[in-house]
């Protein structure tokens, strides 16, 4: 069985990346097109000037849109403690950068300390 051919908005990636920002943005949903269709800021220009010199560009603006200019490329995010890398894939477009690097780790917890309950305070220690 063929392998299917991934379409955004029935557009496959070559069509996407030989669009202009202004057709792009007439496909995304309209949060993101009110975005783009209102002038950038200056630190996402300067982002997107970086990403398209070269690979593996900081960003601490996790409100960039992806478009499909930027696909195959490296990028690491700030998540509020550290930058963590992603790889911009083509099931990412039209999303924004944010939405792939999560600020809060799940909590875990595990068994009990000794006294943290009443019965635990006469266990033996190991």
């Amino acid at each position: 069985m063929a392998k299917k051919e991934f379409r955004y908005r029935g557009k496959t990636v070559e069509e996407l990346q030989r669009m202009s920002i202004k057709e792009f943005a007439e496909l995304i949903p309209s949060r993101e097109r009110r975005s783009l269709k209102r002038e950038t800021t200056e630190t996402q220009k300067a982002f997107m000037k970086r990403i398209m010199k070269g690979n593996n560009t900081k960003t601490e603006c996790r409100d960039i849109i992806i478009i499909p200019q930027i696909i195959g490329k490296t990028v690491r995010v700030h998540n509020g403690k550290e930058f963590l890398s992603l790889l911009i894939d083509k099931e990412m477009v039209g999303h924004r950068l944010g939405e792939f690097v999560l600020t809060r780790k799940k909590v875990e917890h595990h068994a009990p300390g000794i006294g943290a309950t009443k019965s635990s305070s006469s266990l033996a220690v190991k």
